[in-house]
Order: structure tokens, then sequence, then C-alpha cells
């Protein structure tokens, strides 16, 4: 007897944990919508893998539209919602706060409640981020200063301060209304695929031209606190505790995060070094790239996830960077 595919919807499907995302659940034998804003530009590169796969389908969507939330509902009835779709960059929610907020936070309003009016047993997944923590952490002796799942929210962001009004819709959905509702505190994660405005990406793809002799009239890296730390793993990784959160019985929220915090100035010293450079011949510092609060440290202790889900990081920071930085080598040496 044949099983029935299973139908996922993932919002934001053309960003980086998106097509991650996709991939994986094409290779489980979903059935695969991917929902992506309308651009007047490309914005499927990285779906390119995908655009003949049979169990792959590209639409238009607007999460801030209720209409468009129940109307894709009501098209699909899909067993799963991963919704990725966000205001993601943090630095630009100070100026964009209104469209911040009415993207990651009544977005995620308008796919609650057209889950609950139409298709009540759909399984929904939020991602949470570790900015939500803020300037706020734990301290043990075990692991030093660390968030998980009992540290305190202080958001420093308009962005932050959106996403955990989100992260309580989560809850409040699934407690009030039964939904299963789960929601993946994720810190930070990076890949190849990472957006060019994110500061590793910048970093990376930088050094991916000062290589390849694309930087011709030779301009130098502009950064802003190269001291914040955070918790960087690899967004593959990440996916893959995505998916296992949706596949429990009972649905919760989970930190996803490898454990070690590193400075952008560790992340821009082994980059360099990668590439036999030292990064202080290329980088100056730009304090007009300082964000207006500031999170100066993020380092994520994922105990939850790794006893209940299984997960586990599979790549070390060190092995991050030098994907990034090959990547960027070899991809810029062809543009």
């Amino acid at each position: 007897m044949k099983i029935p595919q299973p139908t996922a919807l993932i919002t934001g499907v053309n960003g980086q944990d998106g097509s991650y995302l996709a991939e994986l659940l094409i290779s489980k034998n979903y059935r695969v919508i991917g929902l992506h804003r309308r651009s007047s530009s490309n914005t499927t590169s990285r779906l390119k893998s995908l655009m003949d796969n049979d169990s792959f389908i590209l639409k238009e969507f607007d999460i801030s539209d209720v209409g468009s939330c129940s109307n894709i509902l009501s098209t699909y009835t899909p067993d799963y919602i991963y919704n990725l779709a966000a205001q993601s960059h943090v630095f630009s929610s100070f100026s964009q706060p209104v469209y911040t907020v009415e993207t990651n936070t009544i977005g995620v309003i308008n796919l609650l409640e057209s889950i609950r009016s139409i298709c009540p047993n759909t399984r929904f997944y939020q991602a949470s981020t570790s900015e939500m923590f803020g300037a706020s952490y734990s301290e043990n002796d075990q692991h030093g200063k660390y968030q998980d799942e009992n540290t305190p929210f202080s958001p420093q962001s308009p962005y932050a301060v959106a996403k955990q009004a989100s992260h309580r819709f989560v809850q409040i959905y699934r407690e009030s209304y039964g939904l299963f509702a789960c929601s993946g505190i994720l810190f930070n994660h990076e890949s190849p695929r990472r957006g060019d405005q994110f500061v590793t990406k910048k970093i990376t793809k930088y050094i991916g031209e000062l290589v390849n002799g694309k930087n011709p009239h030779y301009h130098k890296l502009k950064l802003g606190n190269i001291y914040a730390a955070r918790d960087w793993g690899y967004a593959e990784d990440y996916v893959q505790a995505m998916f296992l959160m949706m596949q429990k019985d009972t649905p919760s929220d989970y930190v996803v995060a490898t454990g070690q915090s590193y400075t952008v100035e560790h992340f821009l010293e082994l980059a360099f070094k990668i590439a036999g450079m030292n990064y202080k011949d290329h980088v100056i510092i730009d304090k007009t790239l300082y964000r207006p609060a500031e999170v100066n440290y993020l380092k994520g202790i994922s105990t939850k996830a790794r006893e209940e889900l299984g997960w586990r990081p599979s790549i070390s920071f060190q092995q991050l960077v030098e994907k990034m930085v090959l990547y960027e080598i070899s991809e810029t040496k062809y543009d």
C-alpha cells in the first residue's frame, strides 16, 4: 500500500533556512509548497535544485495579508507549516519597526488564526530567535554565562520585540486552543547561503572578491561592533532540529545552539587566516553600523533539544568558517 505523501508549507522558502528545509523534506518524501513574497528581482537562486522537482511547488504569498494566509491553507490543507518568513535583519528593524511588526508578529497571528479556523490538526513551527534574550543571561559554574529555555527575555531591538510577541502568541494558541504549535529559539546559524546583509557573509564574500581580484579599486571592508559575541552554528544542522520538533507527540519550544560563543573579531581572524591574510590590513570600523542598542553576548545551551530530540551540531565553528570562506573563494572565481 502506498504511503500518503505529507504536505508541508514553508514560508520564506527562498531564504537560507527555507531552501535547506525544503531539500530536507523532499528527501523525506514530502510535498513542499514553498511560499515567497513577490519581488521585482530574482530571489529564488537558492532553490535552483528544486525547481524541476515534481514534489516542489513555488507560490507567491504575503504573510501580512490574512486573506493570503487563509487562501493558501484552504487550497492545500497542509499537514505541517514551517513559518520562516520574517524581516530578519536586526539593524534594519530600527528604521523599519512597523514593517517588522507587521511581518514578524501580525503575520504569525494571521497564520495561527487561519490554522485554528481552517485546519486545526496542522502542525505549526515558528522560527524564534536568540535575539529575544537581549542583555539577559543565566550563569552557573558549568556553563558560565548562557541562555536556555528558562532564561528571561529582554529584547533590545524592534526585531527582537516582534519575535518575542510572536513566540508568546504561539504558546497562547498551543495552550488555549490545543494547536500543535512549537517554536525553535535558534541562535545564529550560518552557511554559504547566508544573505549578503549579514556580517558573516559580508566577511566571507569580501575575502572571495579579494582573493580573486574582484575588488579592483580596493575598498576596505566596513564593519560595526566586532566585539559582540555570538553562538554560531551551521544552518543545515538547524533545519534538522526544526524537523525533529515537528515529529514529537507533544509540542514544545527548544533552544538550538552549539554551546560555544565567539566574537565577530574571532570570526574575522579565522576567516582571513584561512585565506592567508590578516584582517587588520583590510577592515575598518564604521560606528554608523553600530546598532542603537547592542546585544553583546549570546551563548545557547541546548540540553533540552539534545535530550528530547537527539539533536547535535555536526560541524565545529572552525569548520563552518572554513566552509563559508572556501565557498566564496570558489564562487567568486567564476562570477
